[in-house]
């Protein structure tokens, strides 16, 4: 299965709503190293879209930027200030960004970006950029080399980013120049309830009916004891960064 490609659960009643806790405590970061090659070492006003809890929010607040995070749902954004103190939080989307023209010196997206209607939200992140301003996204990917990880991917769905996620609605666009890449190493050291709230925070399970979620999530479990050493286990990733300038 490709990442996050289940039609069902997409748009305003996107399951992501009921589990927004679960997302919060169960999904990883991003590395600071992939941040900072993302969004630059120097202070800059960033918007961070789909922000989701913020989980890239914190990390640009961290570096010094100035962040305004757009998310669509209530119960994700309620999050954010706890979380990264000092950003902005606004309800929105990509399609209609409710932010003037010239916005920002950089546009994120993190795990977000192939839910967007790339012909709508292109021109719109082209809008709030200012000129020579930056559109920039990641995903963490698991790391199916561990063959750990090949059996939870095979339980819960894998994860691929393809060139229709990322690169390929850029350049369709042609509001921006060349698109660079990016891959980070990254780790998530999980215990059993961590793992179990990632696999919840996931579309693909999230939006299954109660007795399959609860198979999967029993076969996680079991997963989890047949790997784990002294109740943690590690969750490798690759982070993958896309960046571009808009023209």
């Amino acid at each position: 299965m490709v990442v996050n490609r289940d039609e069902k659960s997409r748009g305003p009643a996107t399951s992501f709503a009921l589990v927004a806790d679960s997302y919060e405590r169960g999904r990883p970061g991003y590395p600071e190293e992939a941040v900072r090659w993302l969004v630059g070492d120097e202070p800059r006003d960033v918007v961070d879209l789909g922000a989701g809890t913020g989980k890239l929010t914190r990390s640009l607040v961290a570096l010094g930027h100035r962040v305004t995070a757009i998310e669509p749902l209530p119960e994700m954004l309620e999050h954010i200030p706890a979380v990264a103190p000092g950003a902005g939080a606004i309800l929105g989307n990509a399609e209609v960004i409710p932010l003037p023209n010239a916005f920002a010196d950089v546009v994120t997206a993190a795990q977000a970006f192939h839910w967007f209607d790339h012909a709508v939200a292109l021109p719109e992140i082209a809008r709030v950029l200012r000129p020579g301003g930056r559109l920039a996204l990641v995903w963490n990917t698991r790391d199916d080399s561990e063959p750990w990880v090949a059996k939870l991917s095979a339980t819960i769905g894998s994860e691929t980013i393809e060139h229709r996620d990322a690169a390929g609605p850029i350049e369709e666009s042609r509001l921006f120049g060349p698109i660079e890449k990016a891959t980070f190493p990254w780790v998530q050291h999980v215990d059993r309830a961590t793992l179990r709230d990632l696999v919840l925070s996931r579309s693909y399970c999230a939006s299954r009916p109660l007795a399959e979620r609860e198979a999967i999530l029993a076969e996680v479990g079991r997963l989890f004891d047949e790997h784990a050493t002294e109740g943690t286990i590690e969750l490798p990733y690759v982070t993958e960064g896309y960046r571009a300038m808009r023209r």
